[in-house]
C-alpha cells in the first residue's frame, strides 16, 4: 500500500527511550522488513539501523532505541534495504509518556485527602496529576485531576478502608498529540489515616470483631436463659419440698454454748426471750381413805377384791391410815412450742419437731 497508510504507534518514555511498533503481519505478510532512525536535520543526516527489534511471531514488528533529540525520522525498508517502504518525521515531544510519579505521600486528616509527589526533573507544566480511589463497597473508581504535583479530595469516610493509586498525564494538544499518561503508582490501601497491607484485612478484622461479639451475646443469652430456669426450678423446689429450717441457725446459743444441752440452755435462758406454750393435761387423780372398818364390811358382802392401784406398799398392807392415790398418766407427752419449733418432752429426752 502508499506509504501514508501505514499506522504506527509512537511512545516516547519520558524522553529517553523511543519505541515505535507496526502491524508487520498485516502490512508486510511476505516480508521481514529493517528499520532505521535519525536525530539529525538537513541534508547531512546519518540513518541508524534499529538497536533492539521487537517480534511478532518472528517478524520484525518494531524498533527500540534511545531519545537523543527533539526531531525524529523514521524508515521503514524491504529486507535488503534496497526499497523504502514508509517513512516519516516527528517531534518526540509531542509523544512522551511520563514515568510514574515518585515518593508519593498521602496525608489524612479528618475526611480530606491529601497526595503529593515529587516534581519531575523536566516539563512539568505540562503534566497534571490524577488521583483515583474507592472503598471496598465501591464497584467503579473515583477520580479527581490537579496540577502537578499536589492534590487534595474530601468526602472520605473514616469507617471504609480505600483503594488509593494516583499517576501523572501529559496535557493535549499543547505537550502531546497523544493523551499518554504513566503507569499507575504502586496501589495503597488506607483507612482513617492508616496504611493497611490490604482492604482485607479490614474486612478479617471485622469478621472477628462480629465473631467475637456473637459469641458473647450467646454466652450472656445462655446465662440468663439458665437463670431464669434456676429461679424456676427453685421456686417449683420450694413449693413440692418445702425447705427444713436448720436449728442450729436458730438457736445458735444452744448448740454453740451447751452443745445442745436442751435442759441447760432452758436454765439459763431469760424466761422473757423464752416463750415457751406448754400443753399439759394435769392428771386425774382419785384420792381414797377407807377405814379398816369399811374394808371389813365390803370384804364382808362381796369378797375379797383387787387393789386397782397398787401404787403405795402401805396400802398393800392395809394400813388404815393410807390414802391411796392414783394419777392417770396424761393421754400424750407434754409438748413445748418454741420459736416456730415443737419439743416433744418426755422422761429422759426431748425431741424437737
Amino acid at each position: 500500500g502508499s506509504k501514508d497508510a501505514i499506522r504506527t504507534t509512537i511512545i516516547n518514555f519520558n524522553n529517553e527511550k523511543m519505541q515505535i511498533t507496526w502491524a508487520a503481519r498485516h502490512l508486510f505478510p511476505h516480508e521481514n522488513v529493517s528499520f532505521s532512525y535519525t536525530f539529525d536535520e538537513g541534508n547531512h543526516k546519518i540513518w541508524k539501523p534499529c538497536p533492539t527489534y521487537l517480534l511478532d511471531q518472528d517478524y520484525n514488528s518494531g524498533c527500540l532505541f534511545e531519545t537523543e533529540g527533539p526531531t525524529l525520522a523514521i524508515s521503514i525498508r524491504n529486507s535488503n534495504g534496497s526499497e523504502e517502504l514508509y517513512s516519516k518525521r516527528l517531534k518526540s515531544d509531542f509523544y512522551i509518556k511520563p514515568s510514574p510519579p515518585e515518593n508519593v505521600t498521602f496525608v489524612w486528616k479528618e475526611d480530606t485527602v491529601t497526595v503529593s509527589c515529587n516534581k519531575p526533573n523536566r516539563a512539568v507544566r505540562c503534566l497534571t496529576l490524577e488521583l483515583q480511589y474507592k472503598s471496598k463497597f465501591d464497584k467503579d473508581w473515583q477520580s479527581r485531576i490537579a496540577k502537578c504535583c499536589n492534590i487534595g479530595e474530601q468526602g472520605f469516610d473514616p469507617e471504609k478502608c480505600y483503594y488509593l493509586r494516583v499517576r501523572l498525564k501529559r496535557l493535549v494538544p499543547y505537550c502531546n498529540v497523544v493523551p499518554y499518561s504513566s503507569d499507575w503508582a504502586a496501589e495503597t490501601f488506607w483507612m482513617n489515616g492508616t496504611l493497611l497491607d490490604s482492604c482485607d484485612d479490614d474486612i478479617k478484622s471485622q469478621s472477628n470483631t462480629v465473631i467475637v461479639l456473637s459469641c458473647l451475646l450467646a454466652v450472656l443469652l445462655l446465662m440468663l436463659i439458665l437463670s431464669i430456669l434456676l429461679c424456676k426450678w427453685q421456686r417449683l423446689q420450694n413449693s413440692v419440698m418445702p425447705a427444713i429450717p436448720d436449728p442450729k441457725y436458730i438457736f445458735a446459743d444452744l448448740f454453740n454454748d451447751h452443745n445442745g444441752n436442751f435442759q441447760e440452755w432452758i436454765d439459763k435462758t431469760d424466761p422473757a426471750v423464752v416463750q415457751t406454750e406448754v400443753e399439759y393435761e394435769e392428771p386425774e387423780c382419785i384420792i381414797e381413805a377407807e377405814s379398816q372398818q369399811e374394808d371389813d364390811k365390803s370384804s364382808d358382802k362381796q369378797g375379797p377384791r383387787e387393789n386397782p392401784f397398787p401404787f403405795s406398799g402401805e396400802a398393800e398392807n392395809n394400813d388404815p391410815k393410807a390414802v391411796q392415790i392414783a394419777c392417770m398418766r396424761p393421754a400424750s407427752n407434754t409438748i413445748a412450742s418454741f420459736a416456730g419449733f415443737q419439743i416433744l418432752m418426755n422422761d429422759d429426752m426431748y425431741v424437737m419437731l
